[in-house]
Formats: structure tokens, sequence, C-alpha cells
């Protein structure tokens, strides 16, 4: 009985949806041109947070144990250039650590502005695409705010010097404040999702380069 109850449950949730579709697209529909520049800019912003929800992942980007497993790697068989080349395709973590591997035999401070430039080309490629992501939740409120001032230009426009009808007017008015409301939608995720990234990557950055320090100094036997 339970279950028959779900599925039930089920089949109204698809059938309102279903329902809800056309619904959706009058309402696009009625809110004029201008609301599809915010549907192009929540389409990339939906992708720009997928991708970077997926390549940002501790595991991609700083593999666990790889440090050890590098400093056991390195005692055992030194610097090869089958290690180089495994560490920097493996991860930017890798990148990093073969960076300084490569100065293995200079001085410190050389292997530490080796770890630094590669930092920088890492940081570039871990920040990939946040600042489009950021553009979007910056420019989807005036997005919105465009087609609202476009909506009402044509729905003043419209009335004859008689005046017309008040409830034609405000449903016009309605319609025109959904692009606001649509730009506010998308915008909000996306500030969020920027201010997460950006966070995450700062602070993956700190990691990388302690983990860096931290090889030098083994290297050069700073440290145990």
């Amino acid at each position: 009985m339970n279950e028959r109850l779900l599925k039930i449950h089920r089949a109204d949730k698809v059938t309102a949806t279903l329902q809800g579709i056309p619904h959706l697209i009058a309402l696009i529909e009625a809110a004029g041109w201008p609301i599809w520049f915010i549907i192009i800019a929540s389409v990339i912003g939906l992708a720009i947070i997928g991708e970077r929800w997926w390549s940002l992942r501790e595991g991609i980007v700083m593999p666990r144990n790889l440090l050890a497993q590098t400093i056991q790697e390195y005692r055992q068989n030194n610097v090869s250039p089958q290690m180089l080349s495994r560490l920097a395709k493996g991860s930017p973590l890798g990148q990093v650590f073969a960076a300084g591997l490569r100065n293995a035999k200079s001085p410190p401070e050389i292997i530490k502005d080796a770890i630094e430039e590669s930092g920088r080309t890492v940081a570039i490629e871990l920040e990939r695409f946040l600042t489009t992501l950021g553009t979007i939740a910056a420019i989807s409120p005036l997005l919105g705010l465009f087609g609202t001032v476009v909506g009402m230009i044509e729905i003043f426009g419209s009335q004859t010097p008689q005046g017309g009808n008040p409830l034609v007017l405000a449903h016009g008015i309605s319609i025109a404040l959904y692009n606001t409301a649509f730009g506010l939608v998308v915008a909000v995720p996306a500030m969020i999702f920027y201010r997460h990234f950006r966070a995450k990557v700062d602070v993956m950055l700190v990691d990388m380069e302690m983990q860096a320090i931290k090889l030098v100094e083994i290297i050069h036997g700073e440290r145990m």
C-alpha cells in the first residue's frame, strides 16, 4: 500500500512539473527579449560551476600522500626524468614538486624561486573561468534591471492619451519585473560559488606552498 501511494505521489510530482513547463515558457516569452541575455548567462554560469566543482577536487589538485611518496622515491632513486615527467603530468601539486626537483642540486633560494614561478602558473590554472563567473554574478542584476527598463518603456509607450486599463498596466509591470527577479536568481548562486571557489583556491595554494617548502628543506637536509 505504501509503495502504491509513493508511486502515485511521484506521478503527481512529474505531472505538476510537466504542467509547469508551458507556464515557464510563457513567462519567458512575456518577459521579452532581454531575458535571453540572463538565460545565456545562467547557462554559462552553471557550466563553469560544474567544471570548477569537478576540477578543484582535492584528490585531483593535491593527491594525498604525494609528498611522502615523492620524498621516498627521491631518497631511493634520486631525481630521474621519468619521475619528473610523472609528477608534472599527474597533478598541479606534482607540477610544483617537479619544478623544485629539477633544481635539486641548486641552492635553496633558486629552488624556492622555481617553485614560486611554477606556483604562479598553477594558480592561473586553478583560477581558470573564475573571473567569468564573478562577472556573471556582477552583471546579472544589471541585465535584469535592463530588461525591466525595456519592459517599462514598452508598457508606457503602448498607453494611449486617453489612458489604459489599470489591470493590464499592472500585469505588464509585474511581467517586466520578472527580469529583475531572474537576474537576482542567477546572480546570487553565481556569487556564492565564486566566493567559495576563490577561497578554496587560496587555501590550496597556501597548502601547496607549505608542502613544497617542506620538500626543499628535506632535499637539503634541513628537515628529516
